[in-house]
């Protein structure tokens, strides 16, 4: 009876597995098909929209800007929060629900109202930011800041930090050396699982980015909407491209998580 109940159990969970990884599949199918017209299957099968995606120096510039983007919003937010959310954990616990609260803020306002305001708010401004990159790194930023507070929160949550601190204070240690040399080890796994996760959804964001900067700085979203009208086959290997390299990352972050757990 239970080995009945766990290859149902099985079967579900590969049912459910392959619908998931259907589309993507069709995806790939279709950026390999020289031709798909109305017929159940490809007329045939060429690699010539992959060669030619990467041929096109203009999608590893706008690879290459979503990068440098991304990476910089994360390395900023990591910088500012951690030493704001060591303080709060530490100092002033009784906050942290009134911080759970005005963490979730970003996500009240749509992202359109959020850029149209933005737009509205520094198109006078004596630094012309408008249309630059620094724009949406402060923007992005602001993106990942809930995520890297809930993750990193978690991690607060699980370590006894005064205990902690105390004893490190007991070794001689000042509160600025117990956070590098103790707390902020302890806090490696959570940290890691929140830039990979803000990473994952920064690199795919296209509302900011497209009516910030648009197409003076083109990032992959962009690239991706622009080049919409030349083939369904073309996109759909960029599409392919985008997956296969969140994949791998997702792969390695998730090995490199579990090695610094062990």
């Amino acid at each position: 009876m239970k080995n009945a109940e766990q290859l149902y159990h099985q079967s579900l969970v590969y049912g459910l597995c392959s619908l998931l990884f259907l589309p993507i599949f069709a995806t790939f199918l279709y950026s390999i098909s020289s031709s798909w017209g109305a017929s159940i299957l490809p007329d045939g099968l060429s690699f010539k929209w992959y060669l030619l995606l990467w041929q096109d120096i203009r999608f590893f510039e706008a690879f290459g800007r979503s990068l440098l983007i991304s990476c910089s919003a994360l390395l900023l937010c990591a910088v500012l929060i951690l030493p704001v959310m060591f303080v709060l954990f530490y100092y002033f616990p009784k906050l942290q629900g009134i911080f759970n609260l005005l963490i979730l803020l970003p996500f009240a306002v749509p992202p359109v109202v959020s850029s149209v305001g933005l737009l509205q708010l520094y198109a006078g401004s004596a630094v012309p930011i408008v249309g630059t990159p620094w724009i949406l790194i402060g923007t992005y930023f602001t993106i990942a800041v809930p995520f890297m507070y809930r993750a990193i929160a978690n991690s607060f949550s699980a370590l006894n930090l005064h205990d902690l601190m105390d004893s490190a204070h007991l070794l001689g240690a000042s509160t600025t050396q117990a956070f590098f040399m103790i707390v902020l080890p302890n806090l490696k796994k959570g940290l890691l699982a929140a830039l990979f996760l803000s990473f994952s959804f920064l690199l795919g964001e296209f509302v900011f980015a497209n009516m910030l900067v648009g197409t003076r700085y083109e990032t992959l979203q962009i690239y991706l909407y622009n080049m919409r009208q030349t083939s369904g086959h073309f996109t759909s290997a960029l599409v392919i491209s985008y997956f296969a390299f969140i994949f791998l990352f997702t792969w390695l972050a998730s090995r490199i998580s579990r090695g610094t757990h062990s």
